[in-house]
This record gives structure tokens, sequence and C-alpha cells, in this order.
């Protein structure tokens, strides 16, 4: 009889011992699917979207200042009127697309935006006045797009530093979250 109480108390223990291994594969296998959960978000928020922080005033009324930016850092053809963020001198900037490589964009003295011999000026408020930088007519280098900020009278853009590179442009904003009043 005492050894059949041995035998069952060996049997318990082992039970135990394999409840407690199966406890422990569980939490190894749950850790393994929070890195693995982690690293695609990771990966999803810095290689295919970026969050970014609207600084300035730049883009306003269409962007403010504290916004927050939801980028598309894909998308590689931009067209006219698309709003991205770029770089430029180690800054991030924000500006609308205006011309693409080839297109000839012309300011003349009244304020009046042309491109390509079409005048420019869809709902954006402000006059687009020339800056010293450049000589109008200008034609877009290849690879390179001229984007200006819809504030024009105040918004630093290709009228300052050229065109931008396509390399410089980090990804176009499809959606904004207004952080003002959170």
């Amino acid at each position: 009889m005492k050894g059949y109480q041995g035998n069952k108390s060996i049997t318990d223990i082992i039970k135990l011992r394999i409840n407690r291994l199966i406890l422990s594969q569980g939490y190894i296998n749950l850790l393994f699917r929070i890195v693995f959960i982690t690293l695609v978000g990771y990966l999803i928020f810095t290689q295919v979207f970026l969050i970014a922080r609207v600084k300035g005033n730049d883009m306003f009324p269409a962007l403010k200042d504290g916004d927050l930016a939801i980028i598309y850092r894909l998308h590689k053809d931009y067209v006219k009127n698309d709003v991205v963020i770029y770089k430029n001198n180690g800054k991030r900037h924000v500006g609308r697309v205006i011309a693409k490589e080839e297109d000839v964009v012309n300011i003349d003295e009244n304020g009046t935006l042309y491109v390509n011999g079409t005048v420019q000026n869809g709902e954006i408020l402000y006059p687009t006045h020339a800056k010293e930088s450049f000589t109008y007519p200008y034609r877009v280098e290849k690879d390179s797009v001229f984007i200006l900020g819809d504030f024009r009278t105040k918004a630093e853009d290709s009228r300052d530093y050229g065109p931008i590179h396509k390399d410089n442009i980090e990804g176009k904003i499809i959606s904004i979250l207004r952080r003002r009043g959170l």
C-alpha cells in the first residue's frame, strides 16, 4: 500500500512538471508573438507610414501649427496639388506640389502663378509673389518638383531654395489630425 502511494505522488509530480512546462512554453510563445507584432508595427509606422507634427504655418489654412499629419511614404509619383512632407537642409517642411519635372513655372508682378502658361489659383487665398532667388519663367529640373506653401506671403518654399528633388520628399500626406483643443 505504501508503494502505491509513492507511485501516486511520482505521478502527481510528473503531471505538475508537465503542466509547468506547458505553461512556460505558453509564455515563450506569447513573448514571441508580442515581439513579432511590435516589429511589424515598427516597420509599418517607420517604412510605410509616418506620423509627423506640422511645425509652422506655411500651409495655413489647410494645415496649422500643431496638427498631426499621417504620411504615406511609399508614394513616389507626385502630381499637382499633392501635399507632401520634405526635407531641406535637414529641416522638415510641408508644401503643395505645384509643378513636376519639365513644367514651366512663371510668377508675374501681380502675384499670379502660371504653370505651363495656365493660371493656377485654386482655393489659395494669398497672392504668389516671386522672390529674388530665381528668374521666371523657370523650368523644373528632372526628378524634381516645385513646391509652394499655401500661405504664400509668409511661406518658405521652392521660391527660396529651388525645386525639391524627389529623394528629399518623405511622403504624401493622406490625412491630418487636428491637435488643438485636445
